[in-house]
């Protein structure tokens, strides 16, 4: 008889510095799909439920039993009532689906809750609790995770994403599903260990293909390898949320086939890792370019240049809508850059007029009003697709209703109803866009979008403005964070690496 293998997941990154809560109608109008709706959206795509159901259905002996997903656009924290109905309608699936014999979960691993402040602890934990001790969970985690104990003790082998920008989820996920099917067969048991350091890797050095990063997860990778773990995975962390797990780490999994073994080694990898990262602590903190020190350079950059608007980063619960760099960029009248910011009050105004026309607008940002005069270009419905994966792993792309107007120095905004993130060349390509012909690019992230605009922009900048994702986490207000923490406070540097990291 075939092994019967659950798939579910809620998945959400929130940022806790928002005052606006994440809604029940967020993740009703995102992703909210139910049984054999998660195939029909995930199959053959680049996220990582396209990794499990490619391992679970070419398994002969196993069969997928998709229950329910769920996802927001990252956002405030979600409002209690929402998450509770989430949970109601998961379980609630769960219980129409028999008997099962593993459960693979899709968590982000940054969810927070009004009353669960570790929400993917608290799920995970009650899922635990319904299948009891000895059924396996595996799952996947989005590598800015911040993961608490309760998710590590909840399950058997949790793999986050290797790469940032996250080209790789469906790679993560076909890890996760390969080792459920081992466990099920028999072939490993495995024993998951988490590192917390007392470090948070700030959010712009947490790009995978550069220092301090690249070298930091090689040497994860060849000590994992050396000691045989069936996987190890770097924990970047998720910096904007005030809650006690926000931090950077480590998941290391063993095969406890020779369990005094598996826990040595486990010990003795988790060491090394944290003394890797905390003698080297300094680097992973990273220097901030003002918008000032930025326009300075711009005449001798190669164009087009990526300007990263970290402050207003929609992959961490930015709003979208911040016209800072395009403003500073108009006063300086450097012209020919294209901004995409996600104003619905705005279209409504364009979708008054017809292309050519010329007219007033007055867009709305957390920082103010700005006013200035466009010209109308295009209309659409702010439909379009990725065919490439690219960070996110997602194919359909809907911004809602979308005008596209030039200002009158002639620089390209693009206005949409909903909050869409830049992980998509087919952003502008879709509506007639060249990237290639811009001066520059205003792409509202840190990493994310360099999967998608690397290969038209020979410069990119990252540039500290402020705003709910400012880079410099110090600026926030935290209650409820680790304390020693770096760079919040010097951590010890003590020959003990069990007092410099909280090993689980």
């Amino acid at each position: 008889m075939k092994k019967r293998i659950a798939l579910m997941g809620i998945y959400h990154e929130t940022n806790t510095f928002i005052d606006m809560p994440t809604t029940l109608d967020d993740f009703q109008d995102n992703f909210w799909l139910v049984g054999d709706q998660i195939q029909a959206e995930y199959a053959g795509a680049h996220h990582e439920i396209s990794g499990v159901i490619e391992v679970i259905t070419a398994a002969d002996d196993m069969e997928l039993v998709p229950v329910f997903y769920t996802m927001a656009t990252p956002g405030g924290m979600i409002d209690k009532r929402a998450y509770e109905a989430i949970l109601t309608e998961l379980w609630r699936h769960l219980d129409q689906c028999g008997p099962i014999d593993g459960c693979v979960v899709v968590p982000h691993g940054a969810g927070v809750a009004e009353g669960y402040p570790d929400m993917d602890g608290h799920w995970l934990t009650e899922l635990r609790r319904k299948v009891g001790p000895h059924i396996p969970i595996t799952g996947t985690l989005d590598p800015h995770a911040n993961v608490s104990p309760a998710m590590a003790e909840a399950t058997d082998a949790l793999v986050a994403y290797a790469s940032n920008p996250h080209i790789d989820q469906r790679i993560a996920g076909l890890k996760a599903a390969q080792l459920m099917v081992r466990i099920l067969r028999g072939e490993i048991n495995p024993l998951q260990k988490l590192v917390q350091l007392p470090l948070a890797i700030s959010i712009e050095q947490q790009y995978t293909s550069q220092e301090p990063c690249r070298s930091l997860i090689a040497s994860m990778n060849q000590w994992a390898g050396e000691k045989g773990f069936v996987s190890a995975s770097l924990l970047l962390g998720f910096p904007y949320a005030d809650v006690a797990e926000m931090g950077s780490g480590f998941i290391l999994v063993a095969d406890a086939q020779n369990l005094d073994k598996a826990t040595d080694d486990l010990q003795e990898v988790a060491h090394r890792l944290s003394d890797y990262v905390l003698d080297r602590r300094a680097s992973f903190n990273g220097e901030k370019t003002s918008i000032k020190q930025v326009y300075e350079t711009l005449p001798g950059l190669a164009k087009p240049v990526l300007l990263l608007d970290m402050g207003d980063n929609v992959g961490g619960g930015g709003p979208g809508n911040s016209t800072i760099l395009i403003e500073y960029l108009e006063n300086k009248s450097f012209t020919n850059v294209f901004t995409c910011l996600a104003d619905p009050n705005a279209v409504n105004v364009a979708f008054s007029y017809s292309p050519g026309d010329r007219f007033p607008i007055t867009l709305n940002t957390a920082q103010g009003n700005w006013s200035t005069e466009v010209i109308l270009r295009q209309l659409s419905d702010g439909l379009f697709k990725e065919d490439k994966p690219k960070h996110g792993g997602f194919v359909n792309y809907n911004m809602g209703k979308t005008a596209i107007v030039e200002t009158l120095i002639g620089n390209t905004l693009m206005l949409t109803s909903r909050r869409t993130p830049p992980y998509s060349l087919g952003q502008l390509t879709t509506f007639g866009l060249a990237p290639a012909s811009f001066n520059g690019i205003i792409a509202k992230g840190v990493n994310a979008p360099i999967a998608a605009y690397a290969s038209v922009c020979p410069t990119i900048v990252q540039v500290d403005t402020p705003g709910v994702t400012q880079a410099d986490m110090t600026l926030f207000a935290y209650h409820h964070r680790r304390k020693p923490m770096y760079p919040f406070e010097d951590v010890n540097h003590s020959d003990d690496a069990g007092n410099r990291s909280e090993i689980s």
